[in-house]
Parts: C-alpha cells; sequence; structure tokens
C-alpha cells in the first residue's frame, strides 16, 4: 500500500482503519503518545482539566444543554453536543461562541443537508464532571439547579436563557388572541425547577404534566424580553 493510503480516512469511515485502532487498542498501544506530548509541551493540548469558571455563560451553557443537549463518553474522553436546525444561524452562532467561552477552545460545527440539522460541540475530558451533568439521556434523572446560579439573578436568568432557547415556544392565537410562552420537557425534576425559577423573577407560570406556559400578555413579552428569547443581536 502507499504510505498515504489511510489520508482523510477514520475508523468510523474505513474498516481497514477500524482494524488498526482496534489492534492497537487490544495491544495496548498508544501511536500518538510521542505528538501529545509535544503538544502538551507547546501548549496545544491541555494537560489539566481545572473547573469550568462559574459565570453567566456556563449558566447558560448548562441551561441549553439539559433542554436539548447531550454529553456523549468514549475511552479517552467525552464529547459535549448541541444539535440545531441549520436555518437558525442565531443559535448556531450564539453558542458555538459560549461553548468557545467556557472551554477555551474552538467548537466543531457540522451541517447536515439531508436532515437540515447543525451540530455543535467539543471533545475534552472529563466534560460530565466539571459542568455538573450526567453523561446520556436524563429523562428520569433528578435535576437540581446549582447553588451557584442560585445565588445570583443574573446566573438564574442565563440559566432559564439556555433552557427556553432549547425547548421554549412563544405562540399567539389570533382568533382568541392568545399568548402563550411555552416551555416544554418530560423530566418532571426540569418542570419543577422551571415553574419556581420563573416564579422567582417575579412571573405567574402555570404547570402542567409536560410544560410550564405563561399566558397573561403582559407577563409573556416581559419574560421573553427578560430572558432575551430568541434575540441574537
Amino acid at each position: 500500500m502507499p504510505r498515504n493510503w489511510n489520508k482523510g480516512k477514520t475508523k468510523d469511515t474505513n474498516l481497514s482503519v477500524k482494524k488498526i485502532s482496534d489492534t492497537m487498542r487490544l495491544r495496548k498501544i498508544d501511536n500518538f503518545k510521542v505528538w501529545r506530548e509535544k503538544m502538551k509541551a507547546l501548549g496545544k493540548v491541555k494537560s489539566d482539566y481545572l473547573p469550568l469558571k462559574k459565570n453567566g455563560d456556563l449558566a447558560e451553557l448548562i441551561g441549553v444543554i439539559l433542554g436539548d443537549g447531550h454529553i456523549c463518553k468514549y475511552p479517552r474522553c467525552e464529547e459535549l453536543r448541541l444539535i440545531s436546525n441549520s436555518n437558525n444561524s442565531g443559535f448556531i452562532e450564539r453558542y458555538a461562541d459560549i461553548i468557545e467561552k467556557v472551554f477555551k477552545k474552538k467548537p466543531y460545527i457540522i451541517s447536515s443537508n439531508q436532515t437540515n440539522s447543525t451540530k455543535i460541540g467539543v471533545y475534552e475530558k472529563l466534560i460530565s464532571k466539571r459542568i455538573g451533568i450526567a453523561v446520556g439521556a436524563r429523562k428520569d434523572l433528578i435535576i437540581t439547579v446549582p447553588e451557584w446560579i442560585l445565588k445570583k439573578r443574573e446566573y438564574m436568568i442565563r440559566y432559564l436563557r439556555g433552557l427556553y432557547e432549547a425547548e421554549g415556544s412563544f405562540c399567539v392565537h389570533e382568533q382568541t388572541y392568545t399568548h402563550k410562552f411555552l416551555f416544554a420537557n418530560r423530566n418532571i425534576s426540569m418542570l419543577n425547577n422551571v415553574f419556581e425559577l420563573m416564579k422567582r423573577l417575579g412571573f405567574s407560570p402555570h404547570k402542567s404534566k409536560d410544560q410550564i406556559q405563561i399566558s397573561k400578555k403582559d407577563e409573556v413579552y416581559r419574560a421573553m424580553e427578560v430572558l432575551s428569547f430568541r434575540d441574537y443581536k
């Protein structure tokens, strides 16, 4: 085989590369050790994974992940992944920027024409532990709001913004002139958290089996303004 036969191929796209990868894993051969140590010395690869800075960006990122994000675990690292409609460029740009600020590294942005969706994410070690969100599905987990978020109104607002950007909606029924600001999720503890936080901010939410709604017209527009809902300027 020519020396560059595997250029551009990965274990996910080529069976030969996958076989080599599996063999090296079984034999505990680290083919990238020299390269990785060199990159660590140059500061291009992290050698330490310190706690993430507790600020508004982290609060909002936690919210959007809990709403509609995912953390995957792999043998050597974890992946934080958000998925957006490709037409929603404001969402994509905002959360790519927030991920970069929080993790100090550029996230990947991958679009799919077939599904009209865009993935935004980052690979790194100990993401779940440092961000405080469990790996995998969270439908039946008991989710609590971090204490540091509860101590500051700005952080509560940013946390809620992330949740509503992922799972929120606004609608107007013209015939009855009804306005609604909604948050939908199947996790009961998540709904309870949103309900209590919106009350803390001075709103009058209503809670049902799988959603929180605000239906007073003045409160609907005030809540969207407070949370900067879908405002990507």
